[in-house]
């Protein structure tokens, strides 16, 4: 059983929009995606040190650089300027997709996103004694990137789905220490069923999770301005003031062990 009381109202108001989607996307800043302050510009100019030229590599440069830098936590605030996740070394995989998005965006990569709203049973795995209290859905903003002339899903970050699932045939199933943020260097993420034949899908498939498709916005900005974010103000402060004391605890904890 999942929560609906927990999810806003607003949820299912759609944006009216007459933009073809490949006019979809931008390289410019927004509140969320705040790239001209020095802590986005540090991480780019650290992401082009470890890396070749090239658009996709600094990417996955990136990447790597947040993986190492950037603590997973789970964290509520969805529309929480990158700079501010980049200050406190903490983020969910939310934020931390917003912290790549940013960094693209300083290197001159367009971005947009696509909204989905996922079973919340999807998280049932990570909070097993509190799957009352998880949401009915999940507001999901996964970014795409402008390479070239096509755009990038950061589902192929890394490689298409065929490769990644080949070498790592079981999925991201979202449990154990693996998150949705690392999971996309080495498994497959398939929101679409693509990588489904005709007679089956894939052990890697999560399409059926998929409850809706609300399509593509030109930022997470726009997403989460027209359909709010996955939890009501209330839930969201309350929650997000636990987690917050989990997260510091946790790392007094490691500063103690290392101090």
């Amino acid at each position: 059983m999942t929560s609906a009381v927990l999810t806003p109202w607003w949820r299912h108001r759609r944006p009216a929009t007459t933009v073809a989607v490949d006019d979809l996307g931008s390289a410019d800043p927004t509140p969320i995606l705040d790239w001209r302050h020095p802590q986005v510009q540090h991480l780019l100019a650290a992401a082009r040190e470890t890396t070749q030229p090239g658009e996709r590599a600094l990417l996955q440069a990136a990447h790597r650089l947040i993986s190492e830098t950037v603590r997973p936590v789970y964290a509520l605030n969805d529309i929480q300027p990158v700079s501010r996740t980049l200050a406190r070394g903490v983020g969910s995989c939310s934020q931390r997709l917003a912290v790549l998005e940013a960094v693209a965006r300083a290197g001159g990569i367009s971005t947009r996103v696509r909204g989905l709203l996922v079973d919340g049973s999807f998280w049932y795995s990570r909070f097993p004694r509190l799957r009352r209290l998880v949401p009915d859905t999940v507001l999901l903003a996964w970014p795409e990137f402008r390479t070239g002339q096509t755009w990038l899903n950061v589902s192929e970050l890394y490689a298409p789905l065929d490769a990644l699932g080949a070498a790592n045939p079981r999925g991201f199933t979202n449990t154990g220490s693996q998150t949705l943020f690392e999971a996309l260097a080495s498994t497959a993420v398939d929101w679409d069923g693509s990588t489904c034949g005709s007679d089956s899908c894939s052990s890697f498939d999560l399409s059926a999770l998929v409850r809706e498709d609300l399509g593509r916005f030109s930022s997470r900005d726009e997403l989460f301005a027209a359909h709010g974010q996955t939890l009501c103000p209330p839930a969201r402060i309350i929650g997000g003031a636990l987690l917050g004391r989990r997260a510091a605890g946790a790392a007094d904890a490691r500063r103690k062990v290392t101090g």
